[in-house]
């Protein structure tokens, strides 16, 4: 719903402030019938997938990875829509939905960081990035969430001007338009609370360098500090050792690697740093309490859950 609102609100915006109709819009499902969010709140539509409109643009939003697949009459239409010349964009993961109808591939794209492992391993031929949102020739992808606005404000600054574009990103509340390289997480400042330069670029190393671990040691002289001292920064704004906060980072990268992909259990303890699947293993169960094979596990035993759900909805 955020990223929804967050592509329609600024066109709102646009028409109020210019007292023009710059921007029309109309909602489509695929079957006609309203479309209940995950927040459980129904949004009426205007049309069926099945019309033949002439849209000038035409976004796909989606909340969930099987969004459009094995959905041949959806990829029809959008195959439809593009070869009329129609712009495709994707908010939160409704890339899924272009992608699952070959309308991304040889395309940049932008998607959520924390869909980043599981879309690349689905759609090799996709170039996804980390980037806020992307706008790839006719096709415009955002990273969900709050992103879609500014992906929106970029398309008013093409069509009318930057001016009008900073009056509607004031009218709500956002003070900087960001760009499209723009970073999705916060800053490690902010997500972390702590202000110490040489504490954030010890950090920032270890984000960089998850699946080849640099030696704490190495660390330390980059930031220009003893061991010693960079311990004595993570224990007092961090309260762990360097080397566990370390470890942390990885175990959090495989674990998000075991639940959104299917690379073999090995594979993804080299992508994390760790030189073998036993050691893998046993840091894995030390920090979350049971062993890689069972996050497996239990992340694909949701997955025909979800899908028999999907058809059950339908």
């Amino acid at each position: 719903m955020m990223a929804f609102a967050a592509a329609i609100e600024p066109l709102r915006a646009a028409n109020r402030l210019t007292g023009k109709q710059l921007f029309d819009w109309r909602l489509f499902s695929r079957d006609g019938n309203a479309v209940r969010a995950s927040n459980r709140i129904n949004i009426p539509v205007d049309g069926t997938i099945n019309e033949e409109s002439k849209l000038d643009m035409l976004i796909a939003c989606a909340g969930t990875r099987d969004a459009g697949a094995d959905d041949a009459p959806v990829a029809k239409w959008l195959r439809t829509m593009a070869r009329n010349g129609t712009t495709l964009g994707g908010i939160s993961l409704g890339a899924y939905v272009l992608a699952y109808a070959g309308l991304l591939d040889g395309k940049r794209c932008a998607l959520h960081w924390e869909s980043l492992a599981a879309f690349s391993e689905r759609f090799p031929r996709i170039h996804t990035t980390t980037d806020i949102f992307v706008i790839d020739g006719n096709r415009c992808t955002s990273a969900g969430g709050t992103a879609a606005l500014d992906m929106m404000l970029q398309l008013i600054t093409e069509r009318v001007g930057r001016a009008l574009a900073n009056d509607v990103s004031e009218q709500f509340i956002h003070p900087r338009i960001r760009g499209t390289h723009d970073a999705q997480k916060m800053a490690i400042q902010s997500r972390l609370g702590v202000a110490n330069d040489k504490l954030i670029a010890a950090i920032g190393m270890m984000e960089d360098a998850q699946d080849e671990p640099r030696p704490v040691q190495e660390i330390a002289e980059n930031v220009e500090l003893s061991p010693r001292q960079l311990e004595r920064l993570f224990a007092k704004y961090l309260r762990a050792s360097p080397s566990h906060y370390y470890l942390k980072l990885r175990l959090d990268r495989a674990r998000q690697m075991l639940l959104q992909t299917t690379k073999p259990i090995l594979d993804v303890a080299v992508a994390s740093g760790f030189a073998s699947a036993s050691h893998f293993s046993r840091c894995y169960r030390a920090a979350y309490g049971h062993k890689p094979s069972d996050e497996r596990a239990a992340a694909l035993a949701e997955r025909p859950l979800r899908a028999q759900t999907k058809r059950a909805a339908r």
